[in-house]
């Protein structure tokens, strides 16, 4: 008795989707939303090392770092739809960081004035 026979079908190769290889030049900026909202900012994008942020120390280095090489790694570690996408998500984080700190800044003040005022 023969065994029956498999035909075999060619295999298609799938696309991976890895650490793509170019970062676009138009992104290579400042990225206010990593400096601004380090730690928070790195889980969003998926950039895992701006955890050092919460290292004492460590910390004050990491925004600036995070600052100067945020987009990049940001592109790296995301999958993004177009450098527009991109541009747009990434201007959404600085907006929410400046905001952010705009509002510490204004509490800040707020519990000054009323700290001095309780002293006399």
């Amino acid at each position: 008795m023969e065994e029956p026979t498999i035909q075999e079908q060619p295999v298609q190769e799938q696309p991976i989707q890895g650490r793509p290889t170019e970062v676009p030049q138009e992104i290579l900026r400042w990225n206010w939303g990593a400096f601004f909202l380090n730690w928070i900012w790195g889980i969003g994008n998926s950039t895992y090392i701006a955890l050092l942020c919460l290292i004492p120390f460590v910390n004050i280095i990491m925004i600036f770092v995070l600052g100067a090489k945020g987009s990049e790694w940001a592109w790296q570690n995301k999958h993004w739809d177009s450098v527009e996408h991109f541009k747009r998500v990434q201007r959404a984080w600085a907006w929410w960081g400046f905001g952010l700190f705009l509002l510490g800044i204004l509490i800040f003040i707020i519990n000054t004035i009323v700290a001095v005022s309780t002293l006399q």
